[in-house]
């Protein structure tokens, strides 16, 4: 809403001025003065931090940042104008639109102000406390949630009980757990496996891989973690998975009627396979691949994975698997908010490591978990893929998605886009 309130500020001012002035009197370069600004102003929004939480916090923190934002926008392109010596641009349309967009901003963070005291109580975060073993009192604003009323306890060999208690930190911004000393180890690493602020109260002989110290009323606070990527960037990520989800499922919508119609020619059962799978903070969720596997010899845990001369997989499975067309149904699932086109692959409930849980195989993990899991991702570019024999087959898995976790940006989810192309036919693949 802030963000959306500031660019309509903009394009008030540039429309005022309209009134006043004609069409050609405010343009640079042949171009409307609007569609200069706008990408202008959004990049300095972005850079000032004018929509963080400490701007929507304090009205005047968040007006100064917009207003210094639309100040740098005006600079930017009377310097164009002056380099590019352009001569039609009037000054006195100029100087209306942006003294018009400067009031409306103003009149914006009014607005926004209004709606933030009233409709959020003036809190720009929500905070949880979890109480698991010990009795602490929340502060003021803080939801309360005691575990063992609800039956639940933070378990690293229970993926159930880790998706229930996952659905319950999700909605929070802050989760602040106050847990007996020997619960610690465990809730840091189900805190940093989250994408959210979680804490743990302090105990000054156990920092469990704290990344800073915080406070909670009057206790002091192990700050385990902080989220993988901000707001912008989630959004930024989200709407790459949108963009390309919905692109490549009109794109291929023939190939996969096509795979479809094959699979129901070869012989009874659905067409889409659904298996439980390991999502985001550690929830559950359905993912959908097309069915490969004879419907009576389908693992729904994964147990058991598919080998070379598997005798489960059809002739039509065969193929789909090798080339990884069988993958495709889960565009769905990046649409639906489920998956990310990149991220850690998501593991079936009962997958193995030779004999071991892929849980058991490493400590880190859950620790995978903290972004959305994807269709493809850095493991599966540099080839790890395919059967598990050994725990050290997990091991390189778990290091390359939290080297993915520690190291996310855009521009490296579209090279790891693009290096999957090269390796949907694998030798692992089968």
């Amino acid at each position: 809403m802030s963000l959306v309130f500031d660019l309509l500020a903009v394009v008030g001012g540039y429309l005022v001025a309209l009134a006043f002035r004609e069409e050609e009197w405010l343009e640079a370069a042949g171009q409307p003065l609007i569609l200069l600004a706008l990408p202008i102003f959004l990049m300095f929004e972005i850079g000032r931090e004018v929509q963080s939480v400490e701007a929507l916090e304090s009205r005047s923190l968040g007006t100064t940042r917009a207003l210094a934002a639309l100040a740098g926008t005006a600079l930017v392109i009377v310097g164009l104008t002056f380099f590019l010596k352009i001569q039609e641009l009037s000054r006195i349309g100029f100087t209306l639109s942006f003294v018009v967009a400067a009031a409306f901003i103003i009149l914006g963070k009014l607005a926004l102000d209004w709606v933030f005291r009233r409709l959020m109580g003036g809190t720009a975060t929500s905070e949880l406390m979890i109480l698991d073993g010990l009795e602490v009192e929340p502060q003021p604003g803080m939801d309360l949630i005691d575990l063992r009323t609800r039956g639940l306890s933070a378990d690293l060999s229970d993926p159930h009980a880790l998706s229930q208690i996952s659905s319950l930190l999700a909605p929070y911004d802050r989760v602040v757990v106050a847990c007996q000393f020997d619960r610690r180890p465990v809730w840091a690493t189900i805190l940093r496996g989250h994408d959210v602020g979680g804490e743990i109260l302090l105990d000054r002989d156990l920092l469990v891989g704290a990344v800073a110290v915080g406070r909670c009323g009057n206790e002091d606070t192990l700050i385990l973690s902080r989220g993988p990527i901000n707001l912008i960037n989630r959004i930024q990520k989200r709407a790459f998975d949108v963009a390309i989800s919905l692109g490549l499922l009109i794109l291929l919508s023939p190939l996969l009627l096509l795979v479809a119609l094959a699979l129901k020619l070869e012989g009874s059962g659905p067409v889409l396979f659904k298996q439980t799978r390991v999502g985001l903070g550690n929830r559950l969720f359905s993912i959908l691949k097309f069915r490969s596997m004879r419907e009576e010899s389908t693992d729904e845990e994964g147990r058991r994975s598919a080998s070379r001369d598997d005798d489960r997989i059809t002739p039509v499975g065969r193929f789909i698997r090798r080339t990884s067309i069988d993958e495709l149904p889960q565009l769905i699932n990046v649409l639906r908010g489920d998956m990310s086109i990149v991220g850690p692959r998501p593991h079936a409930l009962g997958s193995l490591a030779g004999d071991h849980l892929f849980w058991e195989a490493t400590d880190g993990y859950w620790l995978r978990h903290a972004l959305k899991p994807g269709i493809t991702g850095l493991a599966q570019v540099r080839g790890f893929r395919g059967a598990t024999p050994s725990k050290d087959d997990v091991r390189r898995r778990v290091r390359a998605d939290l080297e993915y976790l520690t190291n996310w940006s855009l521009w490296g989810d579209v090279l790891i886009l693009l290096k999957t192309f090269r390796v949907v036919v694998h030798e692992n693949a089968f």
